[in-house]
């Protein structure tokens, strides 16, 4: 067979999804076709040491695990085994019992990749393939002669290209659930740029990188990730690490990292509660988590930790609302950073809107916010094209998080503004309808300007760049001090000021305060009891409204006076009211009023009307009782700080600061819009 590229061998691959049609929907085809994949990719790589595999067996009976593993992989020269007599091939000499016969094969292999199968839920397909009659025909056209997966045809780098167009084309088919497990491939490479552009380091001879990412996917970062330091130096030896608790995305990955023959450790299970690499650091750490996606199922793990061990766990800065834990990733990422001294970390990470600004001063978000922005380790943020990603439209962020800044940067942080920054789609995929980089016909390369940017460091940068046909300039590049994105959030109370009057309307409302209602309630189980207790509170209620009754209609417009009037009514009447009860009257006959005494309590300090309670955001770089003099009392000259009350909070609100101003429409142009409009309308009208 001709040599043939990735592309054409994974179309070759693709075209038995033929096959599928009817009993599969299309975006169901990459469960068939990436097992499938795997098992004939793996069945080539151990046909030449098959019968020396099975030669062996017999000696290793009763033998520990540890050495028939040890074994046999000697004898594979790769990291996994099959211990049966069939092949794929041997597989089609009985057709009958071929389910069968597949599933006992899969069983032989080695624990790894029985594992991987496994996660792929693929004996159901097995089961779903043999019930459709389509079992035989699909291991047929695997095992063709026109698709050859050996390693002499097909190195491991090649191979790892054709699983990877693979996993795109399955994700483009499955564009309504994509995002979910497949970050486009462009995003990816920006990420990769802004990470490690910076670094030094990367070629030096032999030089060893570990790069992880907690919620690895299909492994399209950590593949990315890898191919970028390759490329500046083949002698580099990267690590690969990484986690996902989706079971399918996890059989992806490790099948790719096999197939490559990565050295990559991989572990499935959710990051915040089975974490499976507790103990690492890493040089560099890439993630696209999901958005908005609840963490309830893990809460009661996540703040026991947070709770038990602080800032010695990962989440002692504080917790996100519950239905959004993309910021849980970030602190689990931070957790897992090199010291300065051991040579440092750099993080890329893609967020939704939602960790910017979200939450007030004194939240789980602006708690963490302030956490990374004071520790220094927020080094960028670019604000990306919305309709990027497959599975949702909305805007994305990239966030770069590291602890060994660069010295003109230390002590700030670049906003990026790369918004415009797309080419058209001339199809689109699912909710994807721009791309960046140098788009469908080559035009201008997006990813390499936003890398420059990113490098350049200017403030204020403006530049001239092409948005589709479209030239524009524009402010791209704006550089702050860390505590320019802080505050205090101060309380500003204002005096109460009541008057109070024993109205008839004003006793009525007695009925609806809960102290004086609770008069005529009853906790007694006896239902006699019970009766007799509401019915005296009733006649109590009677009592007390008759005795304000008594009072005259004299507006009272301090407090102190009104209770000494109360107290020489009561006193009169010979009637005692508890103290919930007078609370109760004094809520009850008092009304707000500006030409009113101030309350006072006992030390007689004014008391807070909490209806006239507001609060003011003082950026961190001002004085606040300078700001206070100047932005409050000029209108409210009454009012003071509640100081036990303030909290300092951080949010970014990046919009805001590139936002520009766009003067409205001149109203000749509307107005003759408007009439264009209706006689638009009007011509429909007549042809109803």
């Amino acid at each position: 067979m001709a040599t043939q590229s990735h592309s054409q061998i994974a179309s070759f691959i693709w075209s038995i999804c033929n096959l599928l049609r009817g009993p599969y929907k299309r975006n169901e085809y990459r469960k068939v076709i990436l097992p499938f994949t795997v098992l004939r990719r793996f069945d080539c790589i151990l046909a030449p040491t098959k019968e020396k595999v099975l030669a062996e067996l017999p000696l290793l009976y009763g033998k520990s695990d540890n050495i028939v593993s040890e074994s046999l992989t000697q004898i594979s020269g790769v990291p996994f085994y099959n211990k049966s007599k069939l092949d794929m091939t041997k597989l089609l000499d009985d057709p009958n019992q071929i389910a069968v016969n597949l599933q006992s094969y899969i069983n032989d292999f080695s624990p790894n990749v029985a594992k991987i199968i496994e996660y792929f839920a693929f004996p159901e397909q097995i089961a779903k393939l043999a019930d459709s009659n389509l079992l035989y025909m699909v291991i047929q056209r695997f095992i063709s002669d026109e698709l050859d997966l050996s390693p002499a045809a097909v190195d491991n780098m090649q191979m790892g290209l054709v699983f990877e167009e693979l996993i795109r084309i399955g994700a483009e088919q499955a564009n309504e659930e994509a995002g979910e497990h497949f970050t486009p491939r462009e995003v990816i490479k920006l990420m990769v740029n802004l990470l490690l552009s910076p670094e030094q380091d990367l070629a030096k001879s032999h030089v060893v990188k570990t790069i992880y990412d907690p919620a690895c996917g299909t492994g399209g970062m950590l593949t990315a990730a890898e191919t970028y330091i390759k490329e500046l130096n083949r002698d580099a030896q990267p690590h690969l690490y990484g986690q996902d608790w989706n079971k399918e995305s996890y059989a992806v990955c490790c099948s790719d990292m096999l197939i490559k023959g990565e050295n990559a450790d991989i572990h499935y299970g959710c990051s915040f509660e089975q974490d499976g690499l507790p103990s690492h650091k890493f040089d560099y750490m890439l993630a696209n988590p999901p958005f908005g996606v609840e963490w309830k199922k893990q809460e009661k793990s996540i703040k026991n930790e947070a709770e038990s061990l602080g800032y010695n766990g990962r989440f002692g800065a504080g917790l996100p609302r519950i239905n959004d834990g993309s910021l849980l990733f970030l602190q689990h990422m931070i957790s897992k950073m090199r010291s300065p001294a051991e040579g440092g970390s750099r993080i890329a990470i893609v967020f939704n809107g939602s960790p910017l600004f979200t939450g007030d001063a004194g939240s789980g978000e602006s708690n963490i916010r302030r956490w990374i922005i004071e520790s220094d380790w927020l080094e960028a943020i670019i604000a990306m094209p919305d309709q990027l990603f497959y599975n949702t439209g909305i805007s994305t962020y990239i966030w770069i998080i590291t602890n060994k800044k660069e010295a003109h940067r230390k002590g700030k942080i670049q906003l990026i503004d790369a918004r415009q920054f797309y080419h058209k789609m001339r199809k689109s995929l699912g909710n994807k309808r721009n791309v960046i980089g140098d788009g469908e016909d080559n035009r201008f390369d997006h990813i390499d300007l936003i890398t420059r940017i990113h490098g350049d460091f200017i403030h204020n940068q403006q530049m001239e760049f092409i948005s589709n046909t479209e030239a524009s300039t524009a402010t791209v590049s704006k550089i702050f001090n860390n505590a320019d994105f802080g505050y205090s959030k101060i309380v500003v109370e204002r005096p109460l000021r009541l008057n109070f009057q024993a109205i008839p309307a004003r006793i009525d409302r007695l009925d609806s305060i809960s102290a004086f209602a609770k008069l005529a309630e009853s906790k007694k189980k006896d239902p006699a009891e019970k009766q007799w207790e509401i019915e005296l509170g009733k006649v109590l209620q009677e009592l007390y409204k008759a005795n304000l009754s008594c009072m005259d209609y004299t507006v009272y417009k301090n407090r102190d006076q009104f209770l000494k009037a109360l107290n020489q009514m009561l006193k009169q009447q010979h009637i005692a009211l508890p103290a919930p009860i007078i609370k109760a009257v004094l809520e009850a006959l008092s009304e707000r009023d500006e030409s009113a005494d101030i309350c006072k309590d006992a030390k007689g300090k004014p008391e807070a009307d909490t209806d006239l309670r507001d609060t003011e955001n003082v950026p961190l770089t001002e004085d606040i009782d300078a700001y206070f003099k100047r932005e409050v009392i000029p209108h409210v000259p009454d009012a003071w700080i509640d100081r036990s009350k303030t909290k300092v909070g951080y949010e970014i609100p990046l919009n805001r600061y590139f936002y520009v101003y766009q003067p409205p429409r001149p109203l000749d142009e509307i107005e003759a819009e408007m009439k264009a409009l209706e006689q638009e309308i009007a011509e429909l009208l007549e042809g109803i």
